[in-house]
């Protein structure tokens, strides 16, 4: 058996998350008072690791912090959630990615310093690392610069042990949308885009073609459409969930991942594409209603349609 049902790689960074009616700087020194900060582990995969761990799931995790207060916090999140650490690395040569998140109601601006974020090498993804799992989850495509040149080599070796995949590629800070994904659509048994998203990825202006255009590629789309809920697609089948909105007081931030880990933590155990869609929602609404992408993530017993 597989040392893991999952593995990531991890974008390592914490959150910086202020919050208030008027967070936009002024510069000329002008000091403004905001209304609260909370500072949380961030990191699309780092996330989704938690999350997917909360559900149960044996999660691995690869990837290098720095030796800083930001580094210690991420790995004491990654563990309190039961995620194995072993193969995270604290480098002293590092900073630990940061992204300060400006948040105002119904908006936010971030400003990211990558540090470790972006640090892993495709030479640390070891053959043995991809051995070890049942399924492999790829996100923050465009911001793992490091591994960006062979990401669709390093989909090819987990395919070639068996592994299955997921890919939520997230935004393109560049809006080019390149790097090989339309080659490797047909390796991913998962896709996880939201709207904006996928009509980036297809090159297409309307929602309809762009999942007519996807669905053809990927074996299931999980298409993540905000307050309007999600839709799934599988061959001939199709579904969607709406959602209730969030606790009001939340940011939003993170609940993408936690939805791509309840679907996938779902699809691991057997569970129909639907009842997948639906835990998906339930894990990305109870995040969207707290403040940054932890402490909202539920627990396996916290969802029954589980049991």
């Amino acid at each position: 058996m597989a040392e893991y049902d999952v593995i990531v790689l991890g974008d390592s960074c914490v959150d910086l998350i202020v919050n208030g009616a008027d967070v936009v700087p002024e510069f000329g020194q002008v000091e403004k008072l905001v209304d609260n900060y909370t500072l949380e582990m961030g990191g699309s995969c780092c996330i989704f690791a938690a999350q997917a761990a909360k559900l149960g799931l044996r999660v691995g995790i690869l990837g290098r912090v720095g030796d800083d207060a930001f580094g210690a916090l991420l790995l004491q999140r990654l563990k309190e959630a039961g995620v194995d650490t072993q193969h995270m690395v604290v480098d002293p040569v590092l900073k630990t990615g940061l992204t300060i998140h400006l948040t105002q109601p119904g908006d936010r601006a971030m400003l990211t310093h990558p540090g470790s974020l972006n640090a892993l090498t495709p030479a640390e993804v070891t053959d043995s690392f991809l051995a070890s799992a049942r399924h492999i989850h790829y996100g923050s495509l465009f911001l793992h610069t490091g591994l960006l040149p062979e990401w669709t080599g390093i989909i090819k070796r987990a395919k070639s042990f068996g592994l299955t995949v997921s890919l939520d590629t997230n935004w393109d800070p560049d809006d080019r949308w390149e790097a090989g994904i339309t080659e490797a659509l047909p390796l991913i048994d998962i896709f996880l885009p939201n709207e904006q998203e996928a009509l980036r990825i297809a090159r297409l202006n309307h929602l309809e073609e762009a999942v007519a255009y996807l669905r053809k590629r990927v074996n299931i789309l999980a298409l993540k459409r905000g307050s309007d809920g999600a839709n799934v697609y599988q061959g001939d089948q199709q579904g969607q969930c709406a959602v209730e909105a969030a606790v009001a007081g939340g940011d939003g931030i993170g609940a993408g991942d936690s939805f791509d880990a309840g679907f996938v933590s779902a699809w691991l155990r057997g569970l129909p594409i639907n009842q997948c869609l639906e835990i998906a929602c339930l894990c990305g609404r109870s995040v969207a209603g707290q403040i940054g992408g932890f402490r909202g993530q539920p627990l396996i017993n916290d969802i029954a349609l589980f049991q």
